[in-house]
């Protein structure tokens, strides 16, 4: 979404790595036999005692100690059982508070495989096809829409311009830097106004014949669902998958600025000291990375993905489809495979203003792996990013055998 660096000026650009019942679109989980549980349950409890939880503490701590991120947030689990969590760092520099395993934050893209799920369910319900040019479903919204398909939205693939990459996103020196904390942080920006910035600009290439990471792609999309169900891209995600599952700390904002409950505060590092840049107006983002949550919900909700209660089998398949171009080559339908040496993980970074996350599973649907983290010290950043990525590996591995 947003992201904040210092040097001779300030510079904020605005990049969003950045009719059916309730729970319609649930796949019900098989139920397993009393030994079968009992058994699965020991597994896991063995599985706990091998963790080494302090080294996965100590990369944690790594995250922040160069001072490249004031917080950082972690969890491993496994078969619905937590294996590990822990935090360090400050949730708060006003008030000293610590970070907590439990806090809330953004989780900027990662709203994308939320979206991209209510758009696979309305695919199994026949009321959208995955090969169905745009322009069927959202007339003269978006120019070549007849070319582009809804399956090149998902993957990115459509070749439309990026709307974050637009100059009118971009904070260049401290002056306007100024003019974004104080007016433009609050504006409120309509789907439609969104795709009319990408519409100002040239496709990057014909649809379908190379990969580029657009949120424009996932803008259209929460049109799609609009158009679709008569109901927000907001509302289908919290019938379908929010309420189903049980994630009470998660939200698809609209037009709130704020960040509910105890959460980690976002700050950008200027010579006068941090300021706090945690609330703004998340319409800027929408259905490409307005959503909020927790290292745990976002554990479960990819335990419910990739174990199948929110999609069929033939909808995950295609989800885990990738395109093989360039580098989305391991990009699926709103999803992204991460090879570790346990194996393929799927998942979906999520970057936003002054926050910076991961959530993973496994190929299985058993381990889940999701951190967060607050960017901050430019000079750090980059020990601060590789301690992250160091860690995801060992939280991808922690009691396994490699």
């Amino acid at each position: 979404m947003v992201g904040t660096s210092r040097g001779g000026a300030v510079r904020v650009a605005a990049v969003v790595l950045a009719g059916a019942g309730l729970a319609a679109g649930v796949v019900p989980a098989a139920n397993a036999q009393d030994t079968g549980a009992a058994t699965a349950v020991s597994a896991v409890a063995d599985q706990a005692r091998r963790v080494d939880r302090a080294a996965l503490d100590a990369g944690l701590r790594a995250v922040v100690a160069s001072g490249g991120a004031t917080a950082a947030l972690g969890r491993v689990r496994e078969d619905g059982r937590t294996l590990w969590k822990g935090a360090a760092g400050t949730a708060d520099l006003t008030t000293g508070a610590p970070a907590a395993a439990r806090d809330r934050f953004r989780i900027g893209s990662a709203t994308k495989t939320f979206v991209a799920t209510v758009v696979l369910q309305l695919v199994a319900e026949h009321r959208i096809g995955l090969d169905d040019p745009v322009e069927t479903h959202l007339p003269g919204v978006v120019r070549g829409g007849a070319g582009i398909s809804v399956r090149q939205l998902l993957n990115h693939t459509s070749g439309l311009y990026n709307y974050t990459s637009d100059p009118a996103f971009a904070y260049a020196d401290d002056a306007s830097f100024q003019t974004w904390l104080s007016t433009d942080r609050w504006k409120s920006r309509t789907l439609a106004e969104l795709v009319a910035v990408a519409e100002g600009h040239p496709v990057y290439f014909p649809p379908g014949q190379d990969w580029h990471y657009s949120n424009t792609d996932y803008i259209l999309l929460g049109m799609l669902i609009g158009k679709t169900t008569g109901r927000s891209w907001q509302q289908e995600v919290e019938r379908r998958i929010i309420r189903p599952l049980g994630l009470s700390e998660t939200t698809m904002p609209e037009n709130d600025p704020t960040v509910p409950g105890d959460h980690t505060r976002a700050y950008v590092s200027l010579p006068s000291g941090p300021v706090d840049i945690t609330l703004f107006n998340p319409t800027i983002a929408g259905p490409a990375g307005a959503g909020i949550s927790t290292t745990a919900d976002l554990a479960a909700f990819m335990s419910a993905l990739l174990g199948g209660r929110l999609l069929g089998p033939a909808e995950l398949a295609e989800m885990k489809r990738t395109t093989g171009l360039g580098r989305g080559a391991d990009y699926g339908l709103g999803l992204e495979r991460t090879p570790t040496p346990c194996g393929d993980f799927w998942g979906h970074r999520g970057d936003s203003l002054g926050y910076s996350s991961i959530m993973l599973g496994d190929d299985t649907g058993r381990r889940q792996v999701v951190l967060s983290r607050n960017p901050y010290d430019p000079a750090g950043l980059p020990a601060a990013e590789a301690a992250f990525t160091s860690l995801v590996t060992a939280a991808a591995c922690a009691g396994r055998t490699a």
